[in-house]
C-alpha cells in the first residue's frame, strides 16, 4: 500500500510498501490494511502510525485533516499541520497538547472575528433603521432605496 501525508505547503511523505496505518478520527481509534474498502474520514489532532513490509515503523503528529482510502492501495491524508517523528517514541502527550492548543486558540480567533462581524452588521442595521441613510453621492444627489437617484422634491 502507499501513505502519501501533506500539508498545504509541501509534501510531508510518501511510503511504498505500508503494510498498516493507524490513525484516530472522533469514533475511536482504527488500523487500515492492504485491500480495505475506499474510506473517507475527518481526524482530529491525533497522531498517524504505520507499519512498512521491512519492518520500519513511524508515526506523526497531525492536526486535523481528512484521511482517504482509494482503491485499498492508497491511503492519503492531507492535514493543516504535522510533526514529524524524529526518533522512536519522540511523538507524545506535549506535542499533542501543543496541536490541540493551536487548534482551539484558532477557533477562538474565528469565533471572535465573527462576533465582530455580526455586531458591526447590527449597528448598521439600527443605524439605517433609525431613518439615517447613506452617504450622499458625490454629484450631491441623495440615494433612494434601489440604488437610483432621489426624485427632487420642490
Amino acid at each position: 500500500m502507499r501513505l502519501v501525508l501533506t500539508t498545504p505547503q509541501q509534501s510531508v511523505l510518501a511510503l511504498e510498501d505500508v503494510l498498516a496505518v493507524h490513525a484516530e478520527d472522533s469514533t475511536g481509534r482504527f488500523t487500515i490494511l492492504p485491500g480495505h474498502a475506499d474510506f473517507v474520514t475527518v481526524l482530529a489532532v491525533a497522531v498517524l502510525g504505520w507499519r512498512q513490509r521491512s519492518g520500519v515503523e513511524g508515526q506523526v503528529a497531525v492536526r486535523g485533516g481528512v484521511f482517504v482510502v482509494r482503491g485499498g492501495r492508497e491511503v492519503s491524508v492531507a492535514s493543516r499541520q504535522v510533526v514529524v517523528e524524529r526518533a522512536p517514541g519522540e511523538l507524545g502527550t506535549a506535542v499533542l497538547a501543543d496541536l490541540a492548543a493551536e487548534e482551539v486558540a484558532e477557533r477562538a480567533a474565528r469565533l471572535e472575528a465573527t462576533r465582530l462581524e455580526l455586531a458591526t452588521w447590527r449597528r448598521l442595521r439600527r443605524y439605517l433603521a433609525a431613518g439615517h441613510g447613506p452617504a450622499p453621492r458625490r454629484n450631491g444627489e441623495p440615494w433612494a432605496g434601489d440604488g437610483a437617484p432621489a426624485e427632487a422634491s420642490g
